[in-house]
């Protein structure tokens, strides 16, 4: 699926202690109320409160929000995904102007739109994805639009379905290295597929920003994570966010280790070094992650007054 920022936050197996980097207050604050009572009036659906993500208060009081079409049952299985598997509802042809005329109301300066994998439709969804992003643009064209997809199979067509309305940013989670693949993903998403799937957003006539993210804790070694690096940068992937792992009920992978927060700055060190445009490492990073927000934010302001590029 797209896995939907998916890093959660729920509960680990009792036999695991969470460290105390872990721990996070509840969410408070003006900005933080404004768009949750909002959220309720309209019936959004978010990442934010369904993943139980422990930046849900910086990021709605900062002016970003991540939310999820589609529905809410996927049609794979991922291990690691907290997600309902099964067979999903009908999509709602009015869903993608609702949300974006709930994203106006919300004055977002950011939104991360999301989805379950619906390998049900012929085209994965791919046009539902293109109709929010045009209705997005056309109602808040001050809002940044980022797309966090599935791999649609790697069917091109439908990855030019996305791209050609014309996302600010488009992520693709390859989530773990390539040897866990097949135990973290479902079968159908393979780690060279996520690669090519990235490539070809990068290579395509709009000049998108492309974007990943990995989670770490679930056996990986630095080794194998240093070459999902140099994999990530050899097909132009210009944004990476790495997070801690945890286990969202008995019934899916454990964690295998805790990540130290030296550790994960450690690892922001190295990937920096392959060129990366940003990286946001940390415990608590998740695929949509204010920082990363922000600085993808302040690069396409710098680039709309001729003062940087697309690479």
């Amino acid at each position: 699926m797209a896995t939907p920022d998916r890093f959660p936050l729920p509960q680990v197996s009792e036999s695991t202690r969470k460290p105390e980097w872990l721990k996070v207050r509840l969410p408070s604050g003006d900005g933080y109320e404004r768009v949750k009572s909002i959220v309720r009036r309209t019936k959004l659906s978010t990442v934010c409160e369904e993943a139980r993500c422990p930046n849900i208060a910086e990021c709605w009081g900062g002016g970003t929000a991540t939310v999820m079409l589609m529905g809410e049952v996927c049609t794979r299985a991922c291990r690691f995904c907290h997600v309902k598997v099964g067979a999903p509802p009908p999509l709602d042809p009015m869903e993608p102007i609702h949300l974006a005329q709930a994203v106006k109301e919300m004055d977002l300066e950011y939104i991360v739109v999301t989805s379950v994998n619906r390998d049900d439709r012929p085209d994965g969804g791919a046009s539902h994805f293109a109709s929010a992003i045009r209705e997005l643009r056309q109602h808040s064209p001050k809002t940044i639009v980022e797309v966090l997809i599935p791999d649609f199979k790697g069917v091109e067509r439908d990855l030019a379905t996305v791209a050609e309305a014309r996302p600010h940013v488009v992520a693709h989670n390859v989530e773990t290295v390539e040897r866990l693949t097949p135990t973290v993903r479902d079968r159908r998403a393979t780690y060279r597929q996520s690669l090519k799937v990235l490539e070809y957003l990068k290579q395509r006539p709009e000049k998108l920003y492309t974007k990943t993210s990995i989670m770490v804790g679930l056996g990986e070694t630095d080794a194998e994570l240093e070459q999902t690096f140099k994999d990530l940068r050899a097909v132009g992937v210009d944004v990476l966010t790495l997070g801690q792992y945890l286990q969202p009920s008995q019934y899916h992978l454990r964690v295998e280790r805790f990540v130290t927060p030296q550790q994960f700055a450690d690892y922001k060190t190295l990937a920096e070094s392959y060129g990366f445009l940003y990286v946001a490492s940390g415990p608590l990073v998740r695929s949509s992650y204010r920082a990363a927000e922000f600085f993808m934010k302040g690069l396409m302001e710098r680039e709309r007054l001729g003062l940087a590029g697309n690479t």
